[in-house]
């Protein structure tokens, strides 16, 4: 019970930590990776809800702030590599 709210803690800080890191330095993968994190941060947080292990207000409020965080992080990288993108192709 507790090993899997330790994961959803180590996969969510992950998730932040891969989301900042992509900010400022965005690839492909790296964003996919972010992706991924995110999405396993919001799987793993629905099955300690569903299984009862998780307060459902404590974990919308929580899961809400995340989200915020990550997906700001997340979309600030996504706009910053499409503007390399093009700027690359632009040199061509």
């Amino acid at each position: 019970m507790h090993m899997v709210l330790l994961i959803h803690i180590a996969i969510a800080i992950s998730s932040i930590l891969v989301a900042f890191y992509t900010l400022f330095s965005p690839t492909k993968s790296r964003l996919q990776a972010s992706y991924a994190l995110t999405g396993l941060t919001l799987a793993s947080g629905s099955y300690l809800v569903i299984t009862g292990q998780s307060n459902l207000l404590h974990a919308c409020i929580s899961g809400l702030a995340y989200l915020t965080i990550a997906y700001t992080a997340i979309i600030a990288a996504q706009k910053k590599f499409n503007f390399q993108s093009v700027s690359v192709s632009n040199k061509d």
